[in-house]
Formats: C-alpha cells, sequence, structure tokens
C-alpha cells in the first residue's frame, strides 16, 4: 500500500483543479453537496485505485488507518457517504474530465516515435470481459450463471494511451463495439479476428480514409483483387 501512497501523492501532484471544475460546473453536480462534494469523490476513488482497495469496507478502514492523507486533500468518510456519491454523482464528469487528461497526454506524446518507422498514429482496439456478482448486478447476466461487462478499449500505440472506452453488456459481440469507434483519417487499427466482420470494417474504417489490420479467421473465404 505504501507504494500505492507514493504512487498517488505523485498523480495527484499534477491535479489540474481548474478543468476538473469546469466539468463539475457543467453537470452543476456540487449544488447540494456540503460535506463531501465531487472533489471528495475524486480523490477518495482515485486513492483506492491505486492503492488497490478491494470495496468500500476496505477504502474506509484504510482511510482512518492512514491519518497522513489530509494534506493530500482526501477525507475519511464513512461507507455509506461514499456508496451515496457513486450512486448519484454524474459519471460524465469523470468521462469529461478523463478526456482532458487524454488530450494532455497525448500533446505530450506527439513526437514520440514508433518502434515499426511509421509516422501515421497506429491504435489498437480489442475488448475485455469484467466478470461481476450476479447477485448484485442482474442485469449484467452472461452465461453459465455468472455475470459481466465488457470493456471495448481504443489505445493510442504512441504512449499506450487509453483515447476511447465503451462498456456494455458481456453478451455483446466484440464487433459491435466498432461503429461506436472514433476514426481518425489516416490512422491505423488494429484487432484480432474477433471484429472480422468486413462490412463494419469497410464502412467504419475505409470509408472514413483510415486503415484497419486484422486477424483472418481459418475457415475466411476472400479472393485477392
Amino acid at each position: 500500500m505504501n507504494k500505492g501512497k507514493t504512487i498517488f501523492a505523485q498523480i495527484i501532484s499534477l491535479f489540474n483543479e481548474y478543468e476538473f471544475q469546469k466539468c463539475v460546473s457543467r453537470y452543476n453536480e456540487d449544488r447540494h453537496s456540503i460535506k463531501f462534494n465531487c472533489r471528495d469523490q475524486f480523490m477518495v476513488m482515485s486513492f483506492a485505485q491505486f492503492t488497490d482497495r478491494a470495496g468500500l469496507r476496505d477504502i474506509e478502514t484504510t482511510l482512518n488507518l492512514c491519518g497522513d492523507l489530509y494534506r493530500s486533500g482526501i477525507k475519511a468518510m464513512p461507507r455509506s457517504t461514499l456508496a451515496e456519491a457513486n450512486e448519484k454523482k454524474d459519471w460524465h464528469i469523470y468521462q469529461d474530465f478523463a478526456m482532458t487528461l487524454v488530450k494532455e497526454v497525448i500533446s505530450l506524446y506527439k513526437d514520440e516515435k514508433l518502434r515499426i518507422g511509421l509516422e501515421e498514429i497506429i491504435y489498437a482496439f480489442d475488448s475485455s470481459t469484467i466478470e461481476l456478482c450476479l447477485n448484485l448486478c442482474p442485469w449484467a447476466e452472461f452465461h453459465h450463471g455468472k455475470a459481466a461487462i465488457k470493456m471495448h478499449t481504443l489505445m493510442d500505440l504512441r504512449g499506450s494511451i487509453l483515447t476511447f472506452v465503451l462498456l456494455t453488456p458481456g453478451k455483446v459481440n466484440d464487433a459491435r463495439g466498432m461503429d461506436k469507434v472514433p476514426v481518425e483519417a489516416g490512422a491505423f487499427y488494429l484487432m484480432d479476428k474477433g471484429y472480422v466482420a468486413f462490412e463494419k470494417l469497410h464502412r467504419y474504417f475505409l470509408k472514413n480514409g483510415a486503415y484497419f489490420v486484422t486477424r483472418a479467421k481459418d475457415n475466411m473465404v476472400y479472393g485477392v483483387l
């Protein structure tokens, strides 16, 4: 946990208060908050992420034990308060702030050279299945009595920067996430054979001036032109 606290302190030193407050004001989410506002929630959840906390009780216990966190602007709160904030605060605040940070990071890596020598931007697109508790999340029923969601992720390989994330039920086919991807003319998009749906690949990427690279299925019927 000490390592996580050190990393967290370094991250928070880069926290852009002005940009975050712009996101909060956009959705007017602090209008009724007195003891636990959006910044407090962001700090606590960021700390939980970087110190690998396992749940609300774990977060509450750790914060109560770490008396030196006050200087970082973190408040120790009952787990019920945090649970209520996580349920009611508008998640768009944190999405908008995340995209603000992504833009800043992309500018830092714009001159980074790729090892394969291409000047064009190269993205990797893939999905990960995240298991959930079926009793707590019956809406996310997957199969064999399990629950799950899918996280479809687009990564800029110049700096390994996440630029787009789409969450869907676990049953959603990988290829159905392609039509939500922001396509950039001239860029290359790398995908595995789970995305072999050529009508979509042609419509979403080639017609928008981008290129795709994917693995062929063993039974694919094709002709070389």
